[in-house]
């Protein structure tokens, strides 16, 4: 097939079966992992992946740096995190757009199915979410540390399958040290978007959706009770609530998540100001 597949690992000996298995049908299949101390790396070698070791310092700069220091095997890649899984369907998508020599797009975005209590989140789990996840690697680069913005030199496409995503495989310990993490970086983005004054209003009525999100993005870094914001859009109005009890946990999950980001920024304003807590 001509498709490589790109994962990123730490600590996944539970889920990395899973996903493997999913992306069988590649003869090219790269981890790049940040030095696992369980089974990570057995399981991929006995997968028969190519294996590559880094110190995680932020998302965007894994993905950096494997488009510029691996020599993938063919044109185009997929990628997808350990926690997620590739339906027959949608690899069949990916294979027949990447077997096709009149494709012009050079990158495609997906959304996925967020997993949470046995349950599929089809109203307040990022549904609706775009993510750059196949693409040629000569013509990409990402910014942001959590949550990368993809910057993308050529034309773009849309898949119309969706990947899974099993995001609370770990269960809630994981979720939440992971995402006190992505506060951090969330933090930082926050106070350079403050700073350089990057929104536009008018980007909020682009025609690109992708250009939409972000100008959404920047917007919420300036607007007050961004918890509440956050929590109120997830639950209320893309009616969470018909989720069921999984949407409100994880709607308040989110919302504790954004406060994380809102205090972390008013401490970084301390700092600047030579000030602390």
């Amino acid at each position: 097939m001509s498709v490589s597949i790109f994962i990123q690992t730490l600590n996944e000996e539970n889920n990395l079966p899973r996903c493997l298995d999913s992306v069988s049908w590649s003869d090219d299949i790269v981890v790049l992992d940040s030095f696992s101390s369980d089974n990570t790396e057995k399981i991929a070698k006995e997968y028969g992946c190519r294996f590559f070791q880094r110190k995680y310092d932020g998302r965007a700069n894994n993905q950096n740096w494997a488009v510029q220091n691996i020599e993938f095997k063919y044109k185009w890649v997929w990628y997808v995190d350990a926690d997620e899984v590739t339906p027959p369907e949608l690899a069949k998508e990916i294979q027949e757009i990447c077997s096709n020599p009149e494709t012009e797009e050079i990158a495609f975005f997906a959304r996925r199915k967020n997993f949470f209590m046995g349950k599929w989140l089809k109203r307040c789990g990022g549904e609706q979410a775009w993510i750059a996840r196949l693409w040629q690697p000569k013509k990409m680069s990402w910014e942001r540390g959590a949550n990368p913005v993809a910057l993308i030199d050529g034309k773009v496409g849309y898949l119309q399958e969706r990947f899974e995503h099993y995001f609370f495989s770990k269960g809630y310990f994981d979720w939440i040290e992971r995402h006190n993490k992505y506060s951090t970086y969330e933090a930082i983005e926050t106070m350079s978007s403050l700073e350089s004054g990057d929104f536009k209003f008018k980007e909020l009525f682009s025609g690109d959706r992708i250009i939409r999100r972000n100008a959404m993005k920047k917007l919420s870094f300036r607007l007050p009770g961004r918890p509440l914001f956050r929590f109120i859009h997830m639950y209320i109005v893309n009616r969470g609530f018909l989720d069921g009890k999984p949407g409100f946990i994880y709607s308040i999950l989110i919302s504790i998540y954004e406060y994380f980001i809102v205090l972390k920024v008013k401490e970084l304003k301390l700092q600047q100001k030579g000030k602390s807590l």
